[in-house]
């Protein structure tokens, strides 16, 4: 799911570490019970935490959690587009599709296709040859133990036919060719070719089997919830499902599982997928800023102690099921060397029950399954949580932020920084994805004959758009703002413009809200004002304006100056001279480093739409001003789930609070600079920490 849903996750690779001891010589195999490593049968428990998505300096902490929590192996995806931002130039000391594959000549992704397969295998080889060189993979002595080529193809094969399956067919043999000597996934791809082990993604998989016998039952992608998108409530699943979901895939002879997410973090910069939000806390065990999400974090620690106390008869038997009562059933591991580990299961979704094993009687409560990993003793049911976790906070710090702020100058056609083009183009192919911004810039000139200018019948323009926002400015000043949402990108903008007599300047701000990245040939999806653009009320009727000369200007103005920064290069105003509520305005001011460890955050409940730096690094996109629309109510955590069943924060900003790293600030003298699109309030921004 993860890597379909981001711009900058559709990956090559998933690389798996082992948290455990490797040594050279090591050997992963598998066979239709579990892995072996190092000779030793394993039931593994896995957590996704990919590494854009927090700071170097947040790794080790993440870490450490990771495996208090109980898990064994840590998942990660390799960023295409963070590596290789231009074609041929790797990238390796910061932080998908990197942008510039889309204009590859008679390029097409994710099928068989020349262009993409050369591509697709430089940095494939590019990756896998510098984790060799530094013996990273575990017949190395390395802790990578697994790897993925392709993510969630299965669908995409199905539906482009024959193309996906020659396509599939070489990256397997692409990927085995690079000989690591661990193996090779495809994750949710039930025709993965050999020896490519296929895997299952999403809230329940217990009933998967891989399309060969031998090979392992995998659950690549445990959904821990699901990702906020702008315009849209918060989801979140609760923790005695998520429990459950895994505990009945284990006991169906799963022996691998990972969560999605384990830490989600944040989409810092412009990295978010379309209309996904900067934040990508994804209710995961870890949560946006690294503290334990309670009580599902330390509800899944428990529950990976029992499977870990059960493992010697998970690893090495089959369960025997049998089903005592109704919605009762019951499966026992017992292994040749008289290891024994059962799992009641209670399915009803509203009653408890009593299930007797073994002469004893065990109280279930609906949609739970209690482990014994001796057959004996119930150590854990994943619907009875031994721990209610508090309210996770955000505390204001800090005194009020003292702001300045600089205008944004609206272009017109002609201007020294733009260039001109016939008709209407589509937006990335001229902005190269360098900015969220372009300018669509023409004129309209109105004769003094008008039948408009009498009768104050004001003519109407109209603007098709491929998404994702649009601001439209006449003769220097707002006329409207429209926007879309992650169902209907699209939209049209319909406004009456209060022209005069002469040259009127009309300037079209189109705005991404991050790239598309699911579905059969996104590469060919367009945004940005594609038309028609008519204005209609004139004495000629419709004016077309569609194919009339435009001119264009790649960004805002304070992008080219680096305001983010915080840069001097302009005029700031400041105290009454202040702007407030006013579109397109740059703001800036200084703040000290709260005490303390506790991650800190800032508050953008009064501004609209925009982006946020912070010592010239991005948070992200901001978009308060977005209210999150949805069916908010109380959620039973019995019951199937599904990403809609659990929603909270209608009616309030999709978000809020945008993660500032406290490795980016610096005891005193930071500087915060916020671009606003909308208009919004800049004295009521205030820093808060996270607290639990």
């Amino acid at each position: 799911m993860g890597a379909m849903r981001m711009r900058i996750n559709v990956l090559l690779l998933i690389v798996l570490f082992s948290l455990a001891c490797s040594s050279v010589n090591a050997t992963v195999t598998y066979d239709d019970k579990s892995f072996i490593i190092n000779g030793k049968r394993r039931i593994l428990i896995s957590g996704s935490i990919h590494y854009p998505r927090s700071t170097p300096e947040m790794w080790p902490d993440l870490i450490q959690k990771a495996k208090d929590g109980g898990l064994d192996v840590i998942d990660t995806y390799v960023f295409w587009n963070g590596h290789e931002p231009s074609q041929g130039k790797y990238n390796f000391g910061g932080r998908g599709f990197p942008i510039w594959l889309k204009y590859v000549p008679g390029i097409e992704f994710r099928t068989d296709n020349q262009p993409f397969k050369v591509a697709m295998q430089g940095f494939v080889e590019k990756i896998v040859n510098m984790m060799k060189s530094e013996k990273l993979f575990e017949p190395q002595g390395g802790p990578i133990i697994l790897s993925q080529i392709e993510n969630e193809y299965g669908p995409i094969e199905w539906e482009i036919g024959a193309p996906g399956k020659v396509y599939s067919t070489w990256a397997a043999k692409m990927a085995v060719e690079l000989n690591t000597d661990v193996p090779w996934i495809m994750c949710k791809h039930e025709s993965a070719p050999a020896p490519m082990i296929d895997t299952c993604n999403g809230f329940y998989c217990e009933n998967f089997q891989p399309n060969k016998p031998y090979n392992p039952k995998m659950f690549t992608e445990v959904w821990s919830g699901w990702y906020k998108q702008f315009g849209g409530p918060t989801p979140y699943r609760p923790a005695e499902d998520l429990a459950y979901s895994v505990a009945k895939f284990v006991q169906n002879n799963g022996s691998y599982f990972n969560y999605y997410m384990y830490h989600g973090g944040t989409n810092f910069g412009r990295t978010s997928g379309l209309f996904v939000t900067t934040s990508y806390d994804f209710d995961a065990p870890l949560d946006e800023y690294g503290l334990p999400h309670e009580t599902k974090w330390a509800h899944l620690r428990d529950l990976h102690k029992a499977i870990k106390q059960a493992e010697p008869a998970l690893a090495s038997s089959y369960p025997t099921v049998t089903w005592p009562a109704k919605n009762q059933e019951v499966h026992v591991f017992r292994s040749k060397s008289a290891d024994c580990a059962a799992f009641l299961s209670n399915l009803d979704t509203t009653s408890w029950t009593k299930l007797t094993f073994q002469n004893v009687q065990y109280d279930l409560p609906p949609w739970s399954i209690s482990i014994l990993p001796n057959c004996k003793t119930e150590v854990y049911n994943t619907a009875k949580v031994s721990l209610r976790g508090s309210k996770r906070q955000m505390l204001p710090v800090g005194g009020k932020l003292s702001w300045q702020s600089y205008s944004e100058p609206i272009p017109s056609a002609y201007d020294k920084d733009t260039f001109e083009k016939q008709g209407l183009w589509e937006q990335v192919y001229l902005t190269g994805d360098s900015s969220d911004y372009l300018w669509y810039l023409t004129q309209v000139n109105i004769g003094p004959n008008e039948g408009f200018l009498k009768s104050g019948k004001l003519p109407l323009l109209t603007v098709m758009s491929a998404g994702h926002a649009l601001h439209v400015f006449v003769n220097g000043k707002l006329s409207g703002t429209v926007y879309g949402s992650l169902d209907n990108p699209r939209l049209t903008y319909r406004g009456y413009l209060n022209l005069r007599v002469g040259i009127n300047k009309i300037a079209l701000l189109s705005v991404s809200v991050g790239l598309p990245n699911v579905g059969v040939h996104y590469e060919m999806w367009k945004e940005g004002v594609l038309g028609p653009v008519t204005l209609n009320g004139l004495n000629e009727g419709t004016k077309d304006l569609t194919k009339q000369k435009w001119s264009y200007k790649i960004g805002v103005n304070g992008e080219s100056l680096n305001l983010g920064t915080g840069s001097s290069s302009v005029k700031w105003a400041k105290g009454s001279y202040l702007a407030e509520k006013r579109p397109l305005t740059w703001y800036k001011t200084t703040f000290n480093a709260p005490q303390g460890n506790d991650p800190i955050a800032i508050d953008m409940y009064s501004m609209g739409k925009g982006e946020i730096w912070v010592n010239g690094q991005s948070i992200g996109r901001h978009w308060p001003g977005y209210i999150a629309k949805g069916n908010c109510s109380d959620c039973t955590y019995a019951g199937t789930f599904t990403e809609t069943k659990c929603l909270t924060n209608c009616g309030e900003p999709s978000q809020r609070w945008y993660h500032i790293p406290r490795s980016w600030v610096k005891p005193s003298g930071n500087t915060l600079v916020v671009f606003e699109e909308w208009g919004g309030e800049p004295n009521k921004i205030s820093l808060v920490k996270r607290t639990a």
